[in-house]
């Protein structure tokens, strides 16, 4: 669309990984498996918390919750990846692009307020072990994850809206596999300096709220096992946040290197590297960090599988 002298675009291309048919075909089986490896397992973990009596606590229901969220953050992104493996039209109109975006922040949103929610959790478990029951009850637990997807989606809003009263202009091309700020920054005609100030407000409010709620909780569960007296209770202790450490640092490590930095110094490589591990690989870790760490989830498994092959 042709406004003054320059063309607003109204259409991108996502260029992806690679131009060369034998690497998109390779590119296309690899994300396939990635794909169907992340959905059955966030399936299984889902399921299994449904349908197991023993699962039915507030740390299992966060993790179901968690899972569910996994499932939806890689369908955003790997069929868009998948098609445009096996497709020469890499196109994207800007609606399309704008609903890719504004449904990646809902979950990127929503699992920022839900990990600091599963934090509290361990922190009621570790800290106030005879009052856990009553402090996390069941109308406090779903209200900790209604609000999280509440705040994840009013979030979106804002910062969807923020990005899309930019006007776009030159070259179609976007050398990602994905429609996201940074590169959509990079293309803008107009001046984007209210529009880095209103997304640090929107995701350093976020992102810097839920980081202090989950020091802050995990500071007290510190100070707690460390009052622990016994070596093997202070492994147990400890045991029972290990696997949301490890979520919580793979999530904010990678979440933190691509947007804490002024578009600027925006690298494309590097960010393609970075945005490719929270969107693809952190969803289809997040089942074997909770299922192979977990002794209850695994007895869960084994039991509904000798379940099914009983009744076949």
């Amino acid at each position: 669309m042709e406004v003054g002298n320059r063309t607003i675009l109204t259409e991108f291309i996502l260029v992806g990984f690679s131009a060369d048919p034998r690497w998109q075909l390779i590119l296309f089986g690899i994300f396939l498996m990635l794909y169907l490896m992340t959905l059955s397992g966030n399936m299984t973990l889902v399921i299994l918390i449904r349908i197991d009596s023993r699962l039915h606590t507030p740390m299992y229901f966060f993790i179901g919750n968690l899972s569910f969220l996994d499932f939806w953050y890689t369908s955003v992104y790997t069929p868009k990846i998948l098609a445009n493996c096996v497709s020469e039209d890499k196109r994207i109109s800007l609606a399309g692009c704008g609903a890719q975006l504004f449904f990646s922040c809902v979950v990127a949103y929503t699992e920022c307020y839900l990990l600091a929610a599963m934090a509290y959790d361990r922190y009621a478990a570790i800290c106030n072990p005879l009052l856990y029951s009553s402090m996390m009850s069941n109308s406090l637990c779903t209200g900790l994850v209604a609000g999280s997807y509440l705040g994840g989606l009013l979030n979106a809003i804002a910062h969807t809206a923020n990005t899309f009263r930019l006007s776009f202009c030159g070259k179609n091309i976007i050398d990602h596999f994905f429609c996201d700020a940074p590169p959509l920054v990079k293309m803008s005609c107009t001046d984007t300096h209210v529009y880095e100030k209103v997304l640090l407000g929107v995701v350093g409010f976020t992102v810097l709220s839920s980081i202090l709620a989950i020091l802050v909780s995990y500071c007290n569960i510190l100070l707690a096992i460390l009052r622990i007296r016994s070596a093997s209770g202070r492994r147990k202790a400890f045991s029972t946040c290990a696997s949301h450490l490890i979520s919580v640092m793979l999530f904010y490590g990678s979440l933190l290197f691509m947007y804490s930095r002024p578009s600027s110094t925006y690298s494309l490589e590097r960010d393609k590297v970075a945005a490719l591990f929270y969107t693809v690989v952190n969803p289809l870790l997040n089942p074997l960090i909770y299922s192979l760490r977990n002794k209850d989830v695994k007895e869960a498994f084994w039991k509904a599988t000798q379940t099914i092959r009983l009744q076949r």
